[in-house]
């Protein structure tokens, strides 16, 4: 490819709104536009990196044995209706309504519709297993799109969905398609760990996470620092204290605190020791409760986990807190005043919390704390439940050494659905007993676009973008200098060029007549290729030049 006949749109100045150094270094190095919020198009070289990465993911998952198909995006809404999910997904369904007024939504996922079609064409367990993938497009109505690519409205994703009789099936397929997606990121030569995670609005009994590690994901990935294990933040247990509870030291006192309205307030204004605080959280209870709350205690230095919170079964799902007139309501005092003694509502409270002796927390009366709490001599011990996020220095949940928490990208995720979509769908089929059977499911999603941005965000320097070679838009770049007003330096770069191409090698090279090194300097015109160097070595360094 000659620059003179491609697209190759730098840019010298960064957007303000592009926070991440990918979206910054892809919008500089012209390979996408923004169109409107969350919506992107991709320019010739950033949909060169895209299409060799979804090259990548179609060779794995054909190596894998999974078969390829095309479903549309616009979906109607009554199989959602069926499968349960019109009602839950919540705002991030795109719903609409077609000329004839029926409605149909843009498809984040195809669960209901690859469901849909394997109830009406397989009829026996002699048919199965059977995995189905499509490289596609999906649409969910991000509300605050950020990041670029890597948190768009509109976005690339491989999804695969898979179909068996047994749970042992499933697992095969489940461990096939691990190890499929360990290879994919291996060879685009990414830092990534596979993680245990939650199974969040798509269900299921298990899943894994494959997280790439970088300092600007949203994700926290937990790590053992003397064992294999890792999970991502929402997942990870937080091990009760091996430590019996100490005894009682201190009186209960009810202290005046009318400008401690937050744990750090507190602590900063009586000498507090974070680690004997407790703040206390109200959210909504499941409907048709004898509480219209639930009062969730963690200790004053941890964060209540969201996800482990949803879970319980007094707690609504999803998960609302509370409003301050709700709880006035209810408490008769504001947020920053709540504590499990005389709480009129259900009380769950963390492992670590439980432990906790000579504690301080809220009186629910405005302006005012209990020091020296004790359980069962001040207040029941309510019931106890893992509610909060481990920390760096937690024990591992696996019994071997300690946590680490580093950040990560997550650009796959794949989930043993078990009956949750085959079920509400009735997709089943003649088992070996001549009964019917309703199919057990997989699902395997990979974000393509998102792939491209994390590979970014750890292959940078103050110049650019490095690639890694197997996602690079090209193989080599030839840069001749003066090229148009030497005839012997075009000469040897029209010869480089012509026999890299014949020998199948994606070449760019730059033949524009304008000032030699303009992108050189602007953005790198050699940032569009692996970093490998041909020509006369320059003194000192390990670069050649044309």
């Amino acid at each position: 490819m000659r620059t003179s006949q491609y697209l190759l749109s730098t840019q010298k100045e960064t957007p303000a709104d592009a926070e991440v150094i990918s979206h910054q270094l892809m919008l500089r190095a012209g390979m996408i536009r923004k169109l409107a919020s969350g919506l992107y198009i991709w320019l010739p070289t950033g949909l060169r990196v895209l299409k060799k990465v979804e090259n990548i993911v179609r060779e794995e998952m054909n190596n894998a044995g999974a078969i390829e198909v095309s479903m549309p995006v616009v979906q109607p809404a009554d199989l959602w209706q069926e499968s349960g999910r019109w009602e839950q997904y919540g705002p991030e369904l795109l719903r609409f309504v077609d000329r004839g007024d029926r409605p149909f939504v843009l498809g984040p996922t195809h669960e209901e519709v690859i469901t849909d079609l394997i109830r009406n064409e397989l009829n026996s367990y002699k048919q199965l297993p059977l995995n189905f993938f499509q490289i596609q497009t999906k649409f969910r109505d991000e509300v605050r799109p950020r990041f670029g690519v890597m948190r768009s409205r509109e976005f690339l994703m491989k999804d695969a969905y898979s179909f068996h009789t047994t749970q042992e099936s499933l697992q095969e397929t489940y461990d096939a398609m691990y190890a499929a997606y360990s290879k994919i990121f291996s060879r685009m030569g990414l830092d990534f760990r596979a993680v245990q995670a939650d199974t969040g609005s798509i269900g299921g009994s298990a899943s894994h996470e494959f997280q790439v590690l970088a300092q600007s994901g949203e994700d926290d990935v937990i790590f053992s620092d003397s064992s294999d294990f890792a999970a991502n933040i929402e997942f990870a247990e937080a091990i009760a204290p091996k430590e019996p509870r100490a005894a009682a030291a201190q009186e209960m006192t009810l202290v005046d605190t009318p400008n401690a309205k937050t744990i750090a307030e507190l602590v900063e204004q009586f000498n507090l020791p974070v680690e004997k605080t407790v703040k206390t959280l109200l959210v909504k209870a499941v409907e048709g409760s004898a509480y219209p709350l639930v009062a969730l205690l963690v200790r004053g230095d941890h964060e209540l986990n969201e996800v482990k919170a949803e879970k319980l079964p007094q707690v609504a799902s999803p998960l609302t807190f509370a409003t301050e007139e709700e709880i006035r309501a209810i408490v008769k005092a504001g947020p920053g005043s709540l504590g499990p003694v005389n709480m009129p509502v259900p009380v769950v409270i963390d492992r670590t919390v439980a432990a906790m002796s000579d504690f301080a927390a809220g009186a629910n009366v405005d302006g005012k704390h209990y020091f020296g709490i004790n359980w069962d001599r001040d207040v029941a011990t309510p019931e106890v439940a893992d509610i909060r996020n481990v920390v760096a220095g937690d024990p591992s949940p696996d019994g071997q050494g300690t946590l680490l928490i580093k950040r990560g990208i997550e650009v796959g995720h794949i989930f043993q659905l078990g009956t949750k979509y085959s079920q509400a769908l009735n997709a089943s089929v003649q088992g070996e007993d001549g009964r019917n059977q309703v199919l057990t499911m997989g699902c395997y999603g990979i974000g393509v676009t998102r792939v491209v941005a994390a590979a970014i965000e750890q292959n940078y320097d103050d110049r650019g973008i490095i690639w890694p070679e197997a996602i690079a838009p090209f193989q080599v770049a030839i840069l001749p200098m003066n090229m148009h007003k030497s005839y012997r330096v075009q000469e040897l770069a029209e010869k480089l060029y012509s026999e890299l191409r014949a020998q199948g090698i994606e070449v760019l090279m730059d033949d524009r007549k304008e000032r030699p090194g303009r992108d050189v300097c602007r953005y790198g015109a050699d940032r569009y290729s692996a970093h490998h160097r041909a020509g006369r070595p320059q003194p000192r360094q390990r670069r050649y030049r044309i």
